[in-house]
């Protein structure tokens, strides 16, 4: 099968085999490995927080529609985590280590934890829109900077922004009914 590309099979093996003790990690092309990992454990300290916001307001949630966004937060809540552990498992793969160090996660994060005092959904609702239309733009951002340096980088990033615009737009739905 011709795809009108000629591909230099042997020149790739070679170059395959050379960064086999790299592992799963995909060359920089000019990205600062140390910056990349600094942007990733942001990322990491975002999605934590967005758990920790999460699985907060979906406690304690109060008002007529409460399971219905009880289950949502509680939705959100697990992605973020497993966002966190994706991010993690990738600065792993790229020879350094998470950063899941409680004193820095708040700083570190590109929102807020907030948690309305009366549990009132409309205020978590709109805590959750707020925080979630920010890594909508910083995760964009991210992805941009990274460009085709780092296609793993970017394909893990770009795929944590399309939940996250998921998110987004679920929380506005229910903000807006």
């Amino acid at each position: 099968m011709s795809y009108g590309l000629a591909l230099d099979v042997d020149r790739i093996r070679r170059e395959a085999l050379q960064t086999m003790s790299a592992g799963p990690a995909t060359s920089g092309h000019g990205l600062d490995t140390e910056r990349v990992v600094s942007v990733l454990n942001d990322v990491v300290a975002a999605e934590v927080v967005g758990w920790l916001r999460y699985t907060r307001h979906a406690i304690s949630a109060q008002g007529a529609d409460r399971s219905a966004v009880r289950a949502l937060f509680d939705r959100h809540a697990d992605q973020e985590m497993r966002h966190a552990v994706a991010v993690a498992e990738r600065i792993n793969q790229l020879g350094a280590q998470p950063n899941f160090d409680p004193a820095t996660l708040a700083q570190r994060a590109h929102t807020d934890y907030s948690a309305p005092d009366d549990g009132e959904l409309r205020g978590m609702l709109e805590q959750n829109l707020l925080a979630a239309r920010i890594v909508v733009s910083t995760y964009q951002e991210v992805a941009d900077w990274i460009g085709d340096r780092d296609p793993a980088t970017r394909q893990l990033i770009e795929s944590l922004l399309a939940d996250e615009q998921e998110n987004a737009e679920a929380l506005a739905e229910l903000l807006a009914a």
